[in-house]
């Protein structure tokens, strides 16, 4: 296993540069909140709701024209579209859950549930666990969405999990089975109320979010026995292994992949400017619009409180003063295949982290990379 040294920074034409991402930034948080247009805070709940619509009225005719043309040639059509589209959806819920959807609690949660108990994700345990992500992003122990795991917890898993959480495509289709047992190293579960990843006043949100899950679901049993299994397993079953696809690649990015490896941190070195800054910007091309700008991250991550459609002007007036903590993201020539590469690059080297330290850095696991290799 390789040891755990500080890497060397490099431009994107493969020149050593003397940035290091690990040291403290000569900014506040404070300037970066300044340098951003009033304007993109206001939340508007009417056109957060006509997002909605829009992917709703999507999904509804893309749904009645499968159910009309019923043919091969369609369905491999439909279901990368669905897909995408369903993860849309569950980008809208996001917002919901952040309160960036309307100043509204009421209008956020009636609306985050539709839209996630549409998609099997329990809106209220998601939405709490997430939050814990965004106030602990970037630390080794604390965070919660695609957290390194330490040496002492990487030795101790077993070869047939380290092999899945490593090798593409089947860390892609994590998501049901996180939000079922969470990542190895953390217990609880989304949907149990009385998980140690909620407080008691939380446990009824919890509770009734479980409640809608368990109504989705069975309203899709009923309805393969009236219809068929087969049919509702290509209107929906496929578009949601692709939604979730499309969860697990996008978050993962968003922290991983960096052709510059970037620090994770514990103890007195992390702050929540500092944890933000690990964060990657990406670029989806045809996809920005359709899955909301969710690819534009960095602001996302400082500030979940701005909506979607503010992120790409409120980004553009913080570059200045994010300098070279901001990552330019590599533009993608209409569908994002580039992105491709560094998931797999990242999964073959990004494996561990020191038990000690308060700045670590992702190490690798030689075994794996020469398996990975061959």
């Amino acid at each position: 296993m390789a040891n755990d040294t500080k890497p060397l920074s490099y431009a994107a034409n493969g020149h050593q540069k003397d940035f290091d991402p690990s040291a403290p930034p000569p900014f506040k948080i404070a300037e970066i909140r300044a340098s951003i247009p009033k304007h993109c805070w206001v939340k508007d709940p009417w056109r957060s709701l006509s997002y909605v619509l829009r992917d709703v009225l999507v999904i509804t005719a893309l749904m009645a024209a499968a159910i009309q043309f019923n043919n091969w040639f369609f369905w491999l059509l439909y279901w990368p579209i669905q897909g995408t589209m369903f993860w849309a959806l569950f980008v809208l819920g996001h917002d919901c859950g952040h309160g960036s959807f309307s100043n509204s609690p009421l209008l956020n949660s009636l609306v985050g549930h539709v839209l996630h108990s549409s998609i099997l994700v329990p809106y209220h345990g998601w939405r709490i666990s997430h939050k814990t992500h965004h106030q602990n992003h970037g630390h080794v122990e604390k965070d919660e969405s695609w957290v390194p795991l330490t040496e002492k917890i990487y030795k101790n898993i077993d070869s047939m999990t380290r092999f899945a959480r490593f090798t593409v495509p089947f860390p892609l289709f994590a998501y049901p089975f996180y939000l079922w047992e969470r990542s190895p190293g953390k217990d609880g579960s989304h949907f149990n109320p009385f998980s140690n990843l909620f407080s008691p006043c939380e446990r009824k949100d919890v509770a009734i979010s479980t409640l809608c899950w368990v109504i989705m679901f069975s309203v899709l049993l009923y309805l393969s026995f009236i219809t068929s299994p087969f049919l509702i397993l290509k209107l929906y079953g496929i578009p949601y292994w692709i939604f979730v696809m499309w969860l697990d690649f996008v978050t993962y990015l968003h922290h991983h992949g960096y052709h510059q490896k970037l620090p994770w941190y514990r103890g007195k070195e992390w702050s929540y400017l500092r944890g933000g800054l690990t964060t990657v910007d990406r670029d989806y091309g045809w996809i920005n619009n359709i899955h909301h700008d969710i690819g534009t991250h960095v602001i996302h991550h400082l500030f979940p409180q701005i909506p979607h459609y503010h992120l790409v002007e409120a980004t553009r007036a913080a570059k200045p003063v994010l300098g070279e903590y901001y990552r330019e993201p590599e533009k993608a020539a209409g569908i994002p295949f580039h992105l491709i590469k560094h998931l797999v690059q990242s999964m073959r080297q990004d494996h561990f982290v020191s038990d000690t330290g308060d700045i670590v850095y992702y190490q690798t696991d030689t075994r794996i990379h020469q398996l990975h290799t061959e």
